[in-house]
């Protein structure tokens, strides 16, 4: 008993300071503040109050005496931002000028290479006609298998494929309008293929007549091909001695064909805008 009492009166000393001090740690919860919201009662007094807007005779006065009052240099700078179009301007090309006389001329007489300035000057020709190309679904190429009398005119003509309808039926009105030509340079009738480009950024490039004179190389033959019914033999490809080839060279008639440091920039610069070199 005697050991018992100081042991109470300690425990409960001891729960007397925890309960204190649990008191002091957790606040007691402060009641909620009462929100107090009044209505006005002057609200339709002041809406009936306001002004009444002016008529619009009088607005469209105001609006030009606004309009008369600002000088234009006085623009702000959103306005001069929204007068400015947005749109690009698509690119355009016009037409080269026809073959003149003189080039016709060379062109009668041109006999190497199926006459090759024969061929060109008739491309060009009706290029010249179709007027001015213009960036857009307008734009295309087109390509003709062409047969000219020895006379000079056009005996069939015949459209192989197009990329635009615009540019087809331009080059057909062109071809329809082609005035007279000279005969053709070997007496014969002329057949070729010639592709008219319609293109804002080239009309078609002229040929080089370098070399010419030379005649072309031998046909590719395959030596392994056989139909079946022909005996088989073994075909030898001839290849051209060098020395011949340079010695053709040489002879070759360069006259009114000889290059040019223009014409060589032009035909470099032609090979770079096809193959997009360095790009």
């Amino acid at each position: 008993m005697k050991l018992s009492i100081p042991l109470l009166l300690s425990l409960a000393l001891h729960a007397v300071l925890v309960a204190g001090w649990q008191f002091d740690v957790l606040p007691l919860a402060k009641p909620p503040e009462i929100i107090e919201i009044r209505i006005a009662s002057q609200i339709r007094e002041e809406v009936q109050e306001l002004p009444a807007p002016p008529p619009p005779a009088r607005a469209k006065q105001k609006a030009a005496a606004s309009h008369t009052t600002t000088s234009p240099s006085k623009a702000t700078p959103a306005a001069e931002a929204r007068a400015v179009p947005t749109s690009k301007t698509p690119a355009s090309l016009e037409a080269p000028p026809p073959p003149s006389a003189e080039e016709w001329q060379l062109a009668s007489t041109y006999k190497l290479k199926n006459s090759k300035r024969y061929r060109h000057n008739w491309g060009q020709l009706v290029r010249s006609m179709m007027g001015t190309a213009v960036e857009g679904p307008g734009q295309g190429m087109v390509r003709f298998r062409i047969e000219i009398a020895p006379d000079g005119t056009l005996a069939n003509v015949k459209e192989l494929w197009s990329t635009s309808e615009n540019a087809s039926k331009l080059a057909w009105q062109a071809i329809k309008s082609l005035p007279p030509l000279p005969p053709t340079p070997t007496g014969q009738p002329l057949v070729f293929e010639r592709t008219i480009s319609f293109l804002p950024y080239e009309t078609g490039w002229p040929p080089s007549y370098t070399l010419d004179c030379l005649p072309d190389p031998p046909a590719f033959k395959n030596p392994f091909a056989w139909d079946g019914k022909s005996p088989q033999e073994q075909v030898k490809r001839q290849v051209p001695r060098r020395a011949a080839s340079e010695a053709l060279q040489e002879k070759c008639v360069t006259d009114s064909t000889a290059d040019t440091i223009e014409q060589e920039e032009g035909e470099m610069k032609r090979q770079m805008e096809i193959y997009r070199w360095g790009r």
